[in-house]
């Protein structure tokens, strides 16, 4: 496993408000700040959302790593151009399929929704969906970004295809958020790192067969169809609101 390290300038909200108190006390008078009142709109422009992405892997792609690589660059690279939105998540890559947590402003989940339209040229993903995106959550399943190439024997699981396919696409999207919410509460009580927990509890995996039968629904927007989605908002008509992907506003 590899976990990208936050090169770009990230400060904590902690390390902020210390500067304040200190700040209040050089002067004497707790008033208010320039560098307050930047920070306080800085704080209301960034709304944290959840993305998850599933895709199959190119049959073209030679070594799985190298997608690993792709996304850790990704994430340096938006790390130095959004200082201030703080990129977290979990990029799980199967011998043959990706599934990708990202959570971050609406800018960069664009950001990375973008890099996947462009992705038939790099021989990397095929066919990628666009599967759940929360709205203003509230707090973040994973303390950072990072990713773990699978091995084969991991993600066995008791799914049969058969039983799968014949799950609605609500149901498969639960199972998925279900397996998250899972792992979040063993993150929460061992303070481990994501791939770890994985090592010890392979059950918490999403079955590939999951992410195979999600593929092919068509409820489901490919990340081009998203966006053209986002980029055209005066254009939806209700029919459309449900079709893409399934969105939860916390």
């Amino acid at each position: 496993m590899a976990a990208s390290s936050h090169r770009g300038r990230s400060v904590s909200a902690k390390s902020w408000e210390n500067r304040e108190s200190e700040e209040e006390e050089e002067d004497g008078h707790g008033g208010v700040k320039l560098f307050d009142v930047y920070y306080g709109k800085m704080r209301e422009k960034v709304v944290l959302q959840r993305l998850i992405v599933v895709s199959r892997l190119s049959p073209r792609l030679s070594d799985r790593r190298q997608l690993g690589a792709h996304y850790e660059k990704l994430h340096f690279e938006l790390s130095k151009h959004y200082i201030w939105d703080h990129m977290t998540g979990l990029l799980l890559i199967y011998p043959t399929h990706l599934l990708h947590v990202i959570e971050s402003t609406r800018e960069v989940l664009v950001s990375v929704l973008k890099d996947m339209q462009q992705q038939p040229g790099c021989s990397l993903l095929e066919a990628p969906k666009v599967v759940f995106l929360a709205n203003d959550t509230q707090s973040r399943m994973f303390p950072q970004w990072s990713y773990k190439v699978l091995p084969a024997d991991q993600c066995i699981g008791d799914s049969k295809a058969s039983d799968v396919e014949e799950e609605n696409t609500d149901s498969l999207v639960c199972s998925v958020l279900s397996a998250l919410h899972k792992l979040e509460e063993k993150l929460d009580i061992t303070k481990a790192d994501p791939g770890s927990v994985l090592d010890g509890s392979p059950e918490l995996i999403v079955p590939p067969e999951v992410l195979e039968s999600l593929l092919t629904r068509d409820e489901l927007q490919t990340p081009q169809q998203h966006l053209q989605l986002y980029h055209s908002p005066l254009n939806i008509s209700l029919e459309s609101g449900r079709r893409g992907c399934y969105m939860s506003v916390d």
